[in-house]
């Protein structure tokens, strides 16, 4: 039967050791007595760290004096056990930790993994020295030229040495806000407006790395700077306007250059080219003259030597060819007939003109055809004239009749 069945009255195995007046009282079912439940535990510690219980009146001060040393060992072994419990910590692959051992520092540190320090003796800091941290600015600032603008640029950097991040520096994220601001003054207040707005911002962002990199180390505050960006450089708002109307009166500027500039390589070329045709044209007219001028003269020479065999003959040839090439570009012809007034009229253009769609249907040249009606004119001239002379003569010697 349990011990704590109905009837059992709480004697077979009772826990609590108490017998017939033990922690139940008469046959109800009520809760222990605390006080029983006190001294049992007393008892027990007693038996685990060497203490001896008595009973009676003559026993009790010595087992009150067992029951609280046993107490408290234990709650010294308890609080032992805590104690080291909270030495244990994990450090992340990302960070490193910076020990101090009762204020001063150790010169290792804590890589990553499951670590123990002895607490409330090691104060253990962990700093992240992968994260990449990010600052902004924004001021308005005074350049060289006497020019208020306003910067706005952000700061990316990261914990390079734990050591100093923690102790060389009360707060170090201020000594880089003070480094940056100081780097920013002094690179815009030497650096022209247009440069800040437009093609400098490059240049103003290294030249701010730089010079904020050198404080912090100077300093000895851990971090490196790795990355400065100029996000917005402008005027202030109250000259916005102003500003405005200059960039755009720069890009007209700009503009009508590269217009201008383009109708240049347009025109040039085709000038110097039209000035090298010219010139090619010119040399070639001069070598054409000269060409031309050497062949009369070569002309001359021969003629020179034929007129000075026969004289009479190459006169007759000069004046014959001469008279051919004024007839060859004359479309009409009078012929002074001798012995009387009348004029012979040749119409040599329709004459011509016949000649010429007569020989395209014959299929002789023109300059040929030409040649041979020139010739059959000259025989008509000739039978012409001798006819008219033969009945002038005729005429003049015919006897004249009287009246009848």
């Amino acid at each position: 039967m349990a011990w704590n069945e109905p009837g059992n009255k709480g004697k077979d195995n009772d826990p609590w050791g108490s017998g017939g007046g033990g922690g139940r009282r008469g046959d109800d079912q009520g809760p222990p007595d605390i006080d029983e439940l006190i001294k049992n535990l007393s008892k027990k510690f007693n038996g685990l760290f060497g203490g001896k219980g008595g009973s009676g009146s003559s026993g009790g001060s010595g087992g009150s004096a067992g029951a609280s040393a046993g107490l408290l060992g234990g709650l010294v072994v308890l609080a032992a056990v805590v104690w080291a419990a909270m030495g244990f910590y994990t450090v992340d692959e990302a960070e490193r930790g910076v020990v101090m051992r009762f204020g001063e520092l150790r010169d290792e540190v804590v890589m990553p993994g499951l670590r123990w320090n002895p607490p409330l003796i090691d104060d253990v800091q962990k700093v992240n020295i992968s994260r990449v941290n990010t600052r902004s600015y924004s001021n308005d600032m005074l350049t060289t030229d006497e020019n208020i603008v306003t910067v706005s640029l952000s700061v990316q950097y990261i914990v390079e040495d734990p050591i100093e991040y923690v102790v060389r520096v009360r707060d170090p994220q201020s000594g880089l806000d003070q480094a940056v601001e100081s780097a920013i003054r002094h690179v815009v207040g030497g650096t022209t407006m247009d440069r800040v707005l437009t093609q400098g911002r490059a240049d103003v962002a290294a030249e701010v790395r730089e010079r904020a990199q050198s404080y912090m180390e100077n300093y000895q505050t851990g971090i490196l700077v790795t990355q400065v960006n100029v996000e917005n450089a402008q005027p202030p708002v109250a000259v916005q306007g102003a500003f405005d109307d200059v960039i755009r009166a720069r890009e007209d500027e700009q503009r009508v250059q590269n217009q201008a500039l383009a109708y240049a390589n347009r025109v040039i070329p085709e000038a110097r080219g039209e000035a090298q045709r010219i010139i090619e044209q010119a040399n070639a007219y001069r070598d054409e003259v000269v060409a031309r001028a050497e062949g009369e003269a070569y002309r001359f020479e021969q003629l020179l030597t034929e007129y000075a065999l026969s004289p009479e003959v190459t006169r007759e040839r000069i004046y014959i060819d001469a008279i051919q090439d004024v007839l060859r570009n004359s479309s009409k012809v009078l012929i002074d007939v001798e012995g009387g007034n009348n004029m012979m009229f040749l119409p040599l253009d329709r004459m011509m003109q016949q000649a010429g769609t007569g020989a395209m249907g014959n299929g002789v040249t023109s300059f040929q055809l030409n040649n041979q009606q020139l010739r059959e004119l000259a025989d008509q001239v000739s039978r012409e004239l001798s006819s008219q002379s033969t009945t002038d003569r005729s005429r003049t010697q015919m006897p004249a009749r009287g009246p009848r």
